[in-house]
């Protein structure tokens, strides 16, 4: 069937720039254009709107989203006192052990956190909550004894050598492994439903799944697969696994995803090359070099595209540095196609000017996170409190990426910060610094274009043209336009040729 959809502009992202209207065949695009508009089975007027391509999100947890918003109010706790209040408010209207996400002591005035004896009394079944970035998790004692925790290492302990319920690292995943298998398949279902629907409400028509069996099993990857095609949104998998011949057994061209090299400058996890300013214990990276080296030389030349976790300067060091040292163990015939395959970092925050150049050369791909900015950027705010202020002031250089070549594209990594892209695009423009800003227009092609282009999907989104895929999302105030982003959500959503969103 055919359906045109008539608005005020659609922004193509192409040539040529803008329309009035965009006729779609089945699930794709069938020509967009001005004027006396063709013939249709199906119209959809749409007076005084925008279309913008449909954003795709490049760094999605989706059943840890559908978990965040079973209880957001985790998130709006303001100190230790009020996650507890939080806590025994859910344990009391529910069964069984209790996981919760969202909590962020960096906004709070006094950051002290639930000792493990007031998690004891929040509640006497098995209770974990995850830090806002996934790499913190706070357990009480049922909790640290029925996951297994205990016999793992990254188990927080006090002076006396006793457990004090923090867990990171192999802990925490062993943790959240635990509590992921007591979710049945139909609960996973629809916390990857909802999770989805959130996305295509914000316009999100397309998303990069980052699976981590090591913390959900693979079961949750298996019911993604099962009935993703029923999903409002595209969904392209990555595996956050060191296993080539699961992945390749699974059809899939791409590999490791979040797959942590380091953990997060919150948890005091990730990888620095200096020592946090707060005193926390100096970490290092979960991998040797040889180890991951093995693992690129093997998925690159298995024509996997190869993504990592990288957040600290000493762990995207050592994911740059081993990538220089598999490029210069190639042939010169397979060196022309090693940046055609676009390996991939996620995150790439602390980074400086070496860096970006070194990641450049090599054609690595970049998923940044720009809300990470607009919560955690500001003075005072968490980079400040974990690294001082003159790191802090140098993270997240986006404009350098993109002055320097860098193919980027932008990820919310919800749960941990809204999937709205919009509420990026504001990020990306409003940069703590000023000099690494991107104008919005080029967020919005960062957001679209760019994300698709990660995925090696830029011949398929990213763009409304002719033959690529009928995703866009449709605004009644022009994004590219209006005076403020704050709030401005899409009346329509329209992905694989199918309204999926309507306001």
């Amino acid at each position: 069937m055919r359906t045109l959809y008539r608005a005020s502009r659609v922004h193509t992202l192409s040539y040529p720039p803008v329309g009035e209207w965009i006729l779609v065949d089945g699930r794709h695009v069938e020509r967009v254009g001005t004027g006396e508009p063709p013939g249709a089975d199906r119209v959809v007027d749409l007076p005084g709107t925008a279309i913008l391509p449909g954003f795709v999100d490049t760094h999605v947890h989706l059943t840890g989203t559908g978990v965040h918003h079973q209880a957001p109010e985790l998130g709006e706790a303001t100190s230790a006192a009020g996650v507890l209040e939080t806590v025994r408010s859910i344990v009391e209207r529910r069964q069984g052990a209790v996981y919760l996400h969202g909590w962020d002591e960096s906004r709070w005035a006094d950051r002290r956190l639930p000792t493990l004896a007031e998690l004891d009394a929040a509640g006497n079944r098995p209770l974990g909550l995850s830090r806002v970035d996934g790499h913190l998790v706070l357990l009480n004692r049922a909790a640290l004894e029925a996951t297994g925790a205990l016999e793992t290492r990254g188990v927080g302990r006090g002076e006396d050598g006793e457990p004090d319920g923090r867990a990171t690292g192999l802990a925490a995943q062993a943790a959240k492994r635990w509590f992921a298998t007591n979710l049945s398949e139909h609960d996973i279902e629809e916390l990857q439903l909802e999770a989805a629907g959130r996305a295509a409400a914000h316009g999100v028509t397309s998303i990069h799944e980052m699976s981590m069996p090591a913390e959900r099993g693979m079961r949750d990857l298996e019911i993604l697969r099962s009935h993703a095609g029923k999903l409002p949104v595209d969904v392209t998998t990555y595996v956050a696994t060191t296993d080539l011949s699961a992945v390749i057994d699974l059809g899939l061209p791409r590999v490791g995803g979040d797959l942590p090299v380091d953990g997060s400058i919150g948890a005091r996890t990730a990888w620095v090359s200096e020592p946090y300013a707060d005193g926390a214990p100096e970490p290092s990276g979960y991998y040797e070099d040889d180890e991951l080296a093995q693992f690129f030389h093997d998925g690159h030349l298995a024509g996997l595209q190869v993504g990592v976790h990288a957040i600290g300067d000493a762990g995207i060091e050592q994911v740059v540095r081993t990538w220089e040292r598999v490029y210069q163990a190639l042939d010169s015939r397979q060196r022309r196609h090693f940046r055609a395959r676009r390996h991939r970092i996620e995150h790439f925050e602390m980074v400086g000017v070496d860096l970006v150049e070194r990641a450049a050369m090599l054609g690595l791909a970049i998923s940044v996170q720009p809300t990470f900015d607009a919560l955690w950027g500001f003075p005072g705010g968490l980079y400040e409190q974990g690294l001082g202020e003159d790191r802090a002031w140098a993270m997240n250089p986006f404009g350098d990426l993109r002055r320097r070549g860098l193919e980027i594209g932008a990820g919310s990594d919800s749960p941990i910060t809204i999937l709205d892209p919009l509420v990026g695009v504001e990020a990306f423009t409003s940069h703590h610094d000023p000099a690494q800003r991107l104008t919005r227009a080029e967020a919005v092609w960062v957001s679209t274009l760019g994300g698709a282009r990660l995925a090696h999907q830029e011949d398929k989104k990213g763009s409304l043209e002719p033959g690529k895929h009928a995703d866009f999302a449709v605004y009644d105030v022009d994004p590219l336009e209006a005076e403020t982003l704050d709030s401005l959500a899409p009346v329509m959503t329209v992905s694989l040729g199918r309204d999926v969103f309507a306001a």
